[in-house]
């Protein structure tokens, strides 16, 4: 299959160009994208329990846990005991934790209306529909479990 048509080369290149454009502008403020992913998740008034950020951030543990020790090195957030649960703790982002999410907000935001500049609404309706399609498939392990049967 020719590279240009297969949806995952894609999906993989595009991602890897967006991976690459946000490590860079990151980069300027000496920190990743994956720091700025973690800023923009915690909840910016009450926090977030440590151990829901994994969830929904599609993160392994092991990983957050080398981002969250970098973070609050540098300042950015702080730990506070839950209230509700002795055994976990609630990440919060501190004053500077604040300004660097809204840095990487800044970024967010530039990018996708940069993007819906240059495409149609009905592309971009029509793009989400193909993610979401694609995922669900992902998620019901309707690709490869298919294969596996029908063999």
């Amino acid at each position: 299959m020719d590279k240009n048509v297969s949806i995952d080369h894609q999906l993989r290149a595009t991602w890897q160009a967006v991976a690459k454009m946000y490590n860079e502008q990151a980069a300027k403020h000496d920190s990743t994208m994956a720091t700025a992913f973690v800023l923009l998740t915690i909840d910016k008034v009450k926090g977030t329990p440590s151990t829901a950020l994994g969830p929904l951030m599609g993160m392994e543990p092991t990983s957050l846990s080398r981002i969250l020790k970098t973070m609050e090195d540098k300042g950015a957030i702080c730990r506070e005991k839950n209230p509700d649960d002795g055994r976990s703790v609630i990440i919060k982002l501190t004053d500077y934790g604040k300004e660097m999410r809204k840095v990487s907000k800044g970024h967010v935001y530039q990018f996708n209306n940069i993007v819906r500049e240059h495409v149609s609404e009905k592309e971009l309706e029509s793009f989400f529909k193909v993610m979401v399609t694609i995922n669900k498939l992902i998620v019901e392990k309707k690709i490869f479990e298919t294969v596996s049967q029908d063999k």
